[in-house]
């Protein structure tokens, strides 16, 4: 286990996330995927969140992340879920076409503290949900 440190604090609080495109729609392929990956970055980057394991799929993304205790689960998802969402409509005019109402990612999404799970769960969470390459720890499956 590896602490964190923020100025009066020592912490290791870990989130795995899911969420998927609107209607499941299978959108995140080629640039699409690339730029919803360095968007999520980005994000992440900007408030001192660590993805430690993630991909993009055609329709979801899952990352695993450690974040600062002051940031709450919800508005870790809302950051992220908002960028991304606005910088597609933006770079991407086809999907503005396909997702009229101006809403990229469907409203639920999946979080869990890590701490709830047994060892044993996050390792076979892993073993399914990611393949391991220590090059990259926030790649995209291929097309």
């Amino acid at each position: 286990m590896e602490y964190r440190y923020g100025s009066h604090t020592v912490f290791t609080i870990e989130y795995p996330f899911v969420w998927v495109t609107k209607y499941r729609y299978k959108v995140l392929v080629g640039g699409v995927a690339e730029r919803v990956r360095d968007l999520v970055r980005q994000t992440c980057e900007a408030f001192e969140i660590r993805i430690l394991k993630g991909v993009v799929s055609k329709d979801q993304v899952h990352i695993l992340v450690s974040a600062p205790p002051e940031l709450a689960p919800s508005e870790i998802r809302r950051r992220i879920k908002g960028r991304t969402s606005s910088k597609l409509f933006e770079e991407f005019s086809h999907l503005k076409k396909r997702y009229w109402g101006r809403h990229f990612w469907a409203r639920g999404y999946f979080c869990a503290t890590v701490g709830q799970m047994t060892e044993e769960m996050i390792k076979q969470y892993r073993e399914h949900h990611f393949e391991p390459n220590p090059n990259d720890n926030f790649r995209m499956e291929p097309d």
